[in-house]
């Protein structure tokens, strides 16, 4: 049985209410998705910060036990090998970004600690300088 052309017109597409039903659940679906999204990439920069901070610390502790002196450059640490590189400050975007601290002991010099050169506050609301 053959149809005609017109009646065959009918059934092709959807109708604009369709799309529009489609459109709506997408945007309820991303109004929901996007927002978390974005905090959980946020989290994770703390995460990751918090994490260099740890590591670059132990690394000064360790550079401390083994020569009895701090590093006088953050560059020091990768020619004697206790880095492979500068870590990227994950809130920057740059390993530039680090803010060392000097020795408060006596008669030692040298970079002490170093924290995160960002400004701002972490979601948990810690300024970045005091991690």
């Amino acid at each position: 049985m053959l149809t005609s052309p017109q009646s065959r017109m009918k059934w092709c597409g959807f109708s604009l209410i369709e799309l529009m039903v489609v459109l709506v659940i997408v945007g309820l679906l991303l109004s929901i998705a996007v927002p978390r999204y974005f905090s959980a990439l946020d989290r994770s920069k703390d995460t990751a910060l918090r994490e260099d901070l740890r590591v670059m610390r132990s690394v000064l502790s360790k550079f401390y036990s083994d020569r009895g002196q701090y590093p006088q450059s953050l560059q020091e640490l990768i020619d004697t090998k206790y880095l492979k590189d500068i870590p990227i400050d994950p809130i920057t975007e740059t390993a530039d970004s680090w803010v060392t601290v000097a020795s408060k002991e006596e008669g030692v010099e040298g970079i002490a600690d170093i924290k995160s050169g960002a400004t701002g506050n972490t979601v948990d609301g810690v300024p970045y300088e005091s991690l």
